[in-house]
């Protein structure tokens, strides 16, 4: 049972993101096929905070099944700056829970009148990016009242799949797409990975992925900052050993999250290293066998979202309401 208003909110997140797919499947299918028909030289993507965290999924994600060169936005050189860019022929995806943020409005504003097609993902159906982007996706995350985002942050993760699924034209991430809702479902049901006791005296980690898994350590360590009040810092295991893994030495706490994917016999023999050093480690993983490597990040991040939860209750802090935090935060 969920004792937190953050927990029910990612429980929540197969059953909307079953809505999700179904809702957006016609009009997703229409943009890939214009994607497919209007190759766009680049992606650009736009976001901040866990949304930001989402595009560098969409990064990794876009480059590896459709091999489009896919960099992130940084938006104040719109809102502050006042500069226009080359964006004919781009891609530009708006990644905004809200879509109110002003240095998102004008940096989307910006990329529609400087040539390029745009796309938003936002759970705000109703939101002002509605009016200045060419298409708007809908999250369908349903209100999220909890400060941290679970369910709608799991929602921008299947919705740029989807997205991608539809513009590669891949069948067998088509068919595993088809079944993320179960395959999340089963990760909420599996048994606990992250555990109070493991973090009980810890107050600096890292977090380290490849890829993909890469690509949500961000996340991961942006609620261990936010719920738990732990010094957490993301790295791909790879950039790890380019200078912070002197950090090891220390006993520092490793939590590792290995994707059975292209990168995995790399990202294993980095994280052995890392063993052999002194670090401590902490395994997290996908909690079901032959999930996809590219649905099973969002697997063992159902988990740890379920599992961060008790751990912030744990230490004494209320997850839904961190301190100084807000749900909407606009900056320009």
């Amino acid at each position: 049972m969920a004792t937190t208003t953050m927990e029910a909110e990612a429980r929540e997140a197969p059953a909307r993101i079953a809505e999700q797919l179904r809702s957006n499947a016609k009009v997703m299918a229409r943009l890939g096929e214009r994607l497919r028909a209007h190759s766009p030289r680049f992606v650009m993507i736009v976001g901040r905070g866990s949304s930001d965290h989402a595009g560098v999924f969409a990064k990794y994600l876009i480059e590896i099944e459709t091999g489009t060169p896919t960099f992130a936005a940084a938006p104040s050189v719109s809102s502050v700056y006042g500069r226009k860019l080359k964006l004919e022929g781009a891609l530009v995806l708006v990644i905004s829970q809200s879509g109110r943020s002003p240095d998102i409005l004008a940096q989307a504003k910006m990329a529609r009148d400087c040539g390029a097609y745009t796309v938003a993902l936002v759970n705000d159906e109703q939101a002002p990016i509605k009016d200045i982007v060419n298409q708007l996706i809908p999250l369908k995350a349903g209100p999220e009242k909890a400060v941290a985002a679970t369910k709608s942050y799991l929602a921008t993760l299947s919705a740029i799949l989807q997205l991608v699924s539809c513009w590669s034209g891949d069948k067998s991430l088509g068919d595993a797409l088809a079944k993320l809702p179960e395959t999340l479902q089963a990760a909420v049901r599996a048994e606990i990975q992250l555990r109070p006791e493991d973090l009980a005296s810890v107050q600096n980690l890292v977090v380290l992925g490849r890829g993909p898994g890469y690509a949500i350590t961000r996340e991961l360590a942006l609620k261990l900052k936010e719920v738990c009040n732990i010094h957490a810092e993301s790295f791909s295991s790879a950039e790890f050993l380019h200078g912070p893994v002197t950090l090891v030495e220390d006993r520092l706490t490793v939590v590792n999250v290995p994707i059975e994917d292209e990168s995995y016999v790399a990202h294993s023999e980095q994280i052995d290293d890392i063993v052999r050093r002194g670090g401590t480690l902490i395994n997290l993983h996908v909690p079901s066998k032959g999930v996809h490597p590219r649905i099973a990040p969002l697997a063992l991040l159902q988990r740890f979202y379920i599992d961060v939860a008790h751990v912030a209750v744990n230490r004494g802090i209320n997850p839904d309401e961190p301190a100084g935090l807000k749900k909407v935060t606009q900056t320009v």
